[in-house]
């Protein structure tokens, strides 16, 4: 018997080192599934990185005279005023100062040959007329230190670039690309560190701002049952604006045009939204966010959304006609102001491979100091362990967009821009407040109002829904006419 355990026990040990043999042999020369994705072994998904934030100088306002005294004691002498050419006069204006420092004219020079550009003799600030300064913010690459610099303007933002070719991220990049690369291909893959500077400022619009096209209630033929009605079969049935004028005529013998009901719908939705918009959700810490695709005027354009993944609520919905970080940091904005307090690091926040939503994190971590942690669910297939630990919260979103999408295909997409809004706006109320949702609620609303249950029909329910929306509306109203009275 002490034979055979002995033996048994061999041939363990034996299998153990064969198998740490072959795992190092494996780490070695075979690529593993979750490297699938990195960015240097597929170009193609280039655009869809975000590199960390770089370090940021912001602009400092400075004394020229404590400079001056600088100079003094550093240097034994002070700067002197600019002297200009013999029988020429000092060309720059006499009210013209420094942006940083406040030096006087006399110590600022012309530095392009009349083109515009000044540059002050005392603290090296150039700038514009006296008016702009040229950088008013410096930022430098995190990993290697050197200033960033400009290469890309696009719409709403500018591509700075680390061009040191010293930089340890720009080499560890390289040593990377494949041997059988020629240089002529280098432009395929990421290695020189980017950053997205935003010319627009997302965080000081206002969310519940009260569209251009808001109009008043005004029944002169009809009630508002009839309004009810229109809004029962546009939106809860998920017929098409002359679909619901046939089934009024057919089924209740109500005589309405077809731009009757689209007024119906626009305005109720400009009066629901900031009840929608407003209301305490208690949403947990686990969100998932995910786009998906309309057509507005025949033109592709995006519908975000930003769901609880506890009580599937919809926090955040927006309408753009681009696909960039300015619509996600005005959907995650939406959501976020649900939070009492916002729980930061806690917060798990999951969405695709699409790089608007670090960008839109990065952005968070600078107006808020917010640190909004994006755990990002790439590809159909579970290939590495982040996919597998994540993918529900994916399929979760993905079935909002299914059902967003049964109600969206009757309109065989929208003729205007606020056509879209307005119809995001009821589809998200309903689905929010009146959608009976059976796995989850047990065939119930996710979000019960006492209210609303007192309605005997949908036709009563949207009625009451419009109250509370007038509701929240006079209160704002109210609180907005006090600040102005105390100040």
């Amino acid at each position: 018997m002490v034979t055979i355990i002995y033996q048994l026990l061999l041939i363990i040990q034996y299998q153990y080192k064969q198998i740490c043999w072959l795992i190092l042999f494996i780490a070695r020369y075979i690529p593993l599934r979750q490297w699938a994705h990195d960015e240097l072994h597929s170009p193609k998904y280039q655009k869809f990185l975000t590199d960390k934030l770089p370090i940021i100088i912001p602009f400092a306002k400075q004394d020229w005279q404590l400079w001056n005294e600088y100079y003094r004691l550093r240097y034994g002498k002070a700067t002197k005023p600019v002297k200009p050419q013999k029988g020429k006069p000092h060309s720059v204006p006499s009210d013209t100062i420094c942006p940083l420092c406040g030096a006087p004219h006399e110590y600022i020079y012309d530095n392009n040959g009349g083109r515009g550009q000044l540059k002050c003799k005392v603290c090296g600030q150039t700038f514009v007329n006296g008016k702009r300064v040229v950088s008013p913010l410096k930022l430098q690459c995190p990993y290697c230190g050197h200033a960033l610099q400009p290469v890309k303007n696009r719409k709403h933002f500018r591509v700075h670039k680390c061009i040191n070719s010293n930089c340890s991220y720009y080499k560890r990049n390289t040593k990377k690309i494949p041997k059988d690369t020629p240089p002529s291909d280098y432009w395929k893959y990421k290695l020189h560190y980017l950053y997205r500077e935003f010319s627009v400022n997302f965080f000081d619009m206002d969310l519940s701002q009260l569209p251009k096209w808001a109009t008043s209630f005004k029944y002169k033929k009809n009630s508002a049952y009839i309004m009810g009605l229109c809004l029962t079969y546009r939106v809860n049935l998920k017929l098409s604006l002359r679909q619901t004028v046939q089934a009024l005529k057919d089924i209740h013998n109500i005589e309405i045009s077809h731009t009757m009901v689209n007024s119906y719908a626009k305005t109720a939705a400009v009066i629901i939204k900031p009840f929608v918009d407003s209301y305490d959700y208690k949403p947990s810490n686990e969100l998932a966010a995910d786009e998906t695709y309309i057509k507005i005027r025949g033109t592709k354009a995006y519908i975000w959304l930003i769901m609880d993944k506890v009580s599937r609520s919809i926090l955040g919905y927006w309408v753009s006609m681009s696909r960039d970080a300015g619509p996600c940091i005005l959907a995650m904005r939406m959501a976020f102001e649900k939070f009492k307090e916002f729980p930061g690091k806690a917060l798990k926040f999951i969405a695709d491979g699409y790089s608007a939503y670090p960008l839109a994190a990065q952005q968070f971590k600078i107006e808020k100091d917010w640190d909004v942690s994006v755990t990002q669910v790439i590809g159909l297939t579970n290939d590495d362990e982040v996919s597998k630990e994540h993918r529900p919260f994916k399929q979760i979103i993905e079935r909002l967009n299914r059902t967003f999408k049964e109600s969206y295909r009757v309109t065989c997409g929208y003729k205007a821009d606020d056509g879209a809004v307005y119809s995001t706006t009821l589809w998200v109320a309903y689905y929010n407040f009146l959608r009976p949702h059976e796995k989850s609620c047990g065939k119930k609303p996710l979000n019960q109002v006492e209210l609303l249950e007192g309605a005997d029909n949908m036709p009563g329910k949207w009625q009451l829904l419009i109250y509370l929306g007038q509701q929240v509306i006079l209160k704002q109203q109210t609180s907005v006419v006090s600040a102005v009275q105390v100040e």
